[in-house]
């Protein structure tokens, strides 16, 4: 055996990528969420839009989404094969090398830019295209690592899309699409600190400075009751407005309730203190961090029903005026 053919890697070990691969390589839970708040901010928005038009900005959104998936995957490929919830994705896998992620999303990027300037225009193509850019250089390259503010900073990229969809139906940014902005800003900190509570060995393993390595759990605790305090009033805003109406209100008020509760029992246990000792699958944890779970999943469905609502409201005809509505 030659010296070149000791050092060349064993390619029969790591199946062929296939197109599965390339859709994981897209995050396509992240991407449903993003597409689905995008779509609301397009339905809420006071302006009709063309059907097919509508249909463009929203493959637009998918598009751009998976292209920012696919560049933090390929950059992140070190640290996720660290991770036990990451280690299988394609690129820390081998399925897929980081050069040809790099490459898949950089050309989706530019065709998902390109396809809402043509169906919508440049103000919210050039939104589309600062929040890939947001996602896949200024948190994944510079804050993921750096600093255990890197969700609350960070989670400005996840906050866009509806102000994508509101900017993609009328052409302007107003103060109700803020409002849909800063209600998704603020829900991403308890939402992704719930989560490392209960991986946080994950993220010590990988490096990451999360909160709970960086800070410790009880910190970690005690920042995600103040930010989901902010989160469920902000939840309320669009009833001040009059975005939101009966049925938006019912659901804010009762899930941010739901929400305060599970974020005050989080507070007051002592999750997160043994770190991530549980195997396999995301929901996978120790009895003290269930807490924690449960606050996870609630605020991933809290978040969906609040725009589903808004789009009930605003598509089906649903939206029943509140009476202090301004």
């Amino acid at each position: 055996m030659t010296a070149s053919a000791a050092h060349t890697p064993d390619r029969r070990a790591v199946p062929a990528a296939t197109a599965g691969d390339y859709l994981a390589l897209m995050k396509p839970r992240v991407m449903t969420l993003v597409v689905f708040t995008a779509f609301a901010g397009l339905v809420a928005a006071p302006a009709d839009m063309h059907p097919f038009m509508a249909l463009a900005a929203v493959l637009a959104v998918a598009m751009g989404a998976g292209a920012a998936g696919a560049l933090n995957m390929a950059y992140d490929a070190d640290i996720d094969a660290h991770m036990r919830r990451t280690r299988l994705r394609p690129v820390p896998s081998g399925r897929i090398a980081a050069a040809e992620a790099y490459g898949f999303g950089v050309v989706a990027a530019l065709l998902s830019v390109a396809l809402m300037a043509l169906a919508t225009g440049w103000l919210a193509a050039g939104l589309l295209a600062f929040s890939i850019f947001f996602y896949a250089v200024v948190y994944t390259m510079w804050l993921k690592r750096r600093t255990p503010q890197n969700i609350v900073i960070g989670g400005a990229a996840g906050a866009f899309p509806p102000v994508i969809g509101w900017a993609a139906a009328t052409g302007t940014v107003g103060l109700d699409a803020v409002i849909l902005f800063a209600i998704i800003f603020l829900w991403t900190p308890p939402h992704s600190w719930a989560l490392a509570l209960y991986k946080s060995g994950d993220y010590a393993a990988a490096g990451v400075p999360m909160l709970p390595v960086a800070k410790g759990a009880a910190e970690t605790r005690r920042q995600i009751m103040v930010y989901s305090l902010l989160f469920v009033a902000m939840a309320l805003a669009p009833l001040l407005t009059g975005l939101g109406g009966l049925v938006y209100g019912a659901v804010a008020v009762a899930g941010g309730a739901l929400f305060l509760l599970l974020a005050w029992r989080v507070f007051r246990s002592r999750a997160g203190e043994a770190g991530s000792a549980a195997e396999g699958a995301l929901y996978a944890v120790r009895a003290g961090d269930k807490c924690a779970r449960d606050l996870f999943a609630w605020s991933i469905a809290y978040l969906a029903l609040l725009f589903a609502a808004l789009i009930a409201e605003h598509g089906f005809g649903l939206a029943w005026p509140l009476a202090g509505g301004v």
